[in-house]
């Protein structure tokens, strides 16, 4: 139901489809978490301000977690270390090597639709 809230169009149909999923909350007798989605899911709909183009991103931190899961994949793969220090060090080494590769390189936002207004209008 919270997935529902974000996967709307515009920030009023996001608005109506909170509302909507409290209510039903409040009739599966979750007067709590109702409570929580009425008053809270608002706070999470800020990225609607910002253009389209930019509403994935800022929504999730998949580039993040991505990174993240490759450094745990790679400690398991040793499975114990001697000390921290060692552990430290090859962490340090794979986000030297994602920092120098390509994929380190990419552009997660283009900061052009949020420099240039004139471009934002002509791409709505």
């Amino acid at each position: 139901m919270l997935k529902a809230i974000h996967a709307q169009e515009d920030r009023s149909a996001a608005e109506a489809k909170s509302k909507e999923v409290a209510a039903r909350l409040k009739a599966m007798k979750l007067k709590s978490a109702a409570d929580l989605v009425e008053n809270k899911a608002i706070e999470t709909l800020t990225y609607y301000s910002y253009p389209s183009t930019h509403w994935r991103q800022i929504r999730t931190n998949n580039p993040l977690e991505r990174i993240i899961r490759e450094i745990r994949r790679r400690t398991r793969v040793v499975g114990a270390f001697p000390d921290g220090h060692s552990a430290l060090m090859l962490t340090a080494a794979r986000l030297r090597h994602v920092a120098s590769t390509k994929w380190g390189k990419r552009r997660y936002l283009s900061m052009d639709v949020l420099l240039n207004p004139a471009k934002q209008e002509a791409a709505a």
